[in-house]
């Protein structure tokens, strides 16, 4: 019987049932977490074989001294698993400090972490890449803005989400960057604009770097602008993956060497020509992400493919491979609305007019938020045309 350790498995909410799918094939399942026991959800405790509360989960000796309990009363640790880009380097080190080889160590950090450091990968697959420079001074920044013209993006070169990433269009928005940048310490990319919308690659991947499952977003409202002006949300999965993006992520998957994971590698797909990047219609590389898109994402996989991703993930680990079958395809879109705005078509309205196509209706919790705005709609459509309709109902304001 496998020990697989799952970090924070109460966070997202719906991670208990990557926890449950372990369970289910067998797998003894050690959950390591900050939360109470008693507030954990009934399903997440039934799938657990044992939970270690820690303080916080900031605290690395505490999380190292719950791996070794685990090990003295369970054995050799065959797997160590968040699934959440906040804990990769976590992870990672905890994999790498007890000798557990079944996912990325610390020295494999640098070129899935750091947005600098992913472009070489990307090119060695031919896949462009934009132009960048590591932000030093305004002297460097201007000879580089000199080069690529405004606007630019500015962003942690190791970072989560859109958090921290701006777009600047003048003399006086770098400036006020730079003065800025000083207080937080971080360290950032500067990047040429890119004209496109996000496409993604999101796979479950075997241990031979073969695909186990495939699909694909499409976010066509920039998240950076979503953050930083607190706008509504929306993304949807793609009923079909398209042939480029495939390819694409295909390849990147080989260059970064991935084996054993759920990934989620976003691409631009430009939507006008641009010198140096492409014809409109091209994908370009964005950055790579060694975990499930996150949100409820998975729970959207499934809407749109009919499938069961966390089982396909739990296969990969117990069995390396999985019999769950590809269902019948559509559209599931995201839409997410900001509080505060008023909207023409009330709650009440959205869930009667939508009560046949509509799979989740919650809250979004507020570390959340931020990219996907306050109260979420999930609903699937066979059509582009009849999910256009449905984002237009659910977000359109008086």
């Amino acid at each position: 019987m496998k020990n697989v350790v799952f970090i924070s498995p109460n966070f997202p909410t719906n991670y208990w049932q990557f926890c449950r799918e372990l369970k289910n094939n067998g797998m003894n399942v050690l959950g390591i977490g900050d939360a109470p026991y008693d507030k954990l959800m009934p399903e997440l405790r039934d799938s657990l074989t044992e939970y270690y509360k820690v303080d916080t989960l900031e605290d690395y000796d505490q999380v190292y001294r719950a791996v070794g309990y685990f090990i003295f009363r369970y054995g050799r640790i065959d797997w160590l698993e968040s699934n959440n880009e906040y804990w990769l380097e976590r992870d990672a080190r905890l994999r790498t400090d007890f000798h557990i080889t079944s996912g990325f160590q610390t020295e494999d950090m640098p070129r899935i972490k750091y947005k600098s450091r992913m472009k070489e990968y990307y090119e060695k697959v031919g896949i462009p890449t934009a132009r960048y420079h590591l932000v030093d001074d305004e002297a460097g920044c201007k000879a580089f803005i000199k080069e690529v013209g405004f606007p630019v993006v500015v962003k942690p070169d190791n970072g989560v989400g859109a958090s921290h990433t701006y777009k600047l269009s003048s003399d006086g928005e770098l400036k006020d960057f730079l003065e800025n940048k000083r207080e937080l310490e971080i360290s950032y990319i500067m990047e040429e604009f890119v004209h496109a919308e996000v496409n993604s690659y999101d796979a479950i991947i075997d241990s031979r770097g073969e695909p186990m499952f495939e699909t694909g977003n499409v976010t066509p409202m920039s998240i950076m602008d979503i953050v930083n002006e607190e706008d509504n949300s929306i993304y949807y999965i793609v009923k079909d993956l398209p042939a480029d993006t495939r390819k694409a992520g295909r390849a990147a998957v080989k260059s970064f060497g991935v084996k054993s994971r759920f990934v989620h590698f976003e691409f631009f797909r430009l939507t006008q020509d641009q010198e140096g990047m492409g014809k409109k219609g091209d994908v370009v590389a964005l950055e790579v992400n060694m975990r499930p898109c996150g949100g409820f994402s998975p729970d959207m996989m499934n809407f749109a493919n009919a499938t069961n991703v966390y089982k396909i993930w739990a296969d990969m680990i117990a069995f390396d491979c999985s019999t769950m079958p590809d269902g019948e395809h559509a559209y599931c879109a995201y839409a997410g609305r900001r509080d505060g705005k008023d909207f023409v078509l009330s709650h009440k309205e959205l869930l009667e007019k939508y009560a046949g196509q509509l799979r989740m209706v919650e809250r979004i919790p507020d570390a959340l938020a931020g990219a996907m705005a306050n109260q979420m709609y999930v609903a699937v459509f066979p059509t582009k045309k009849a999910m256009d309709q449905f984002y237009k109902d659910v977000l359109k304001c008086r």
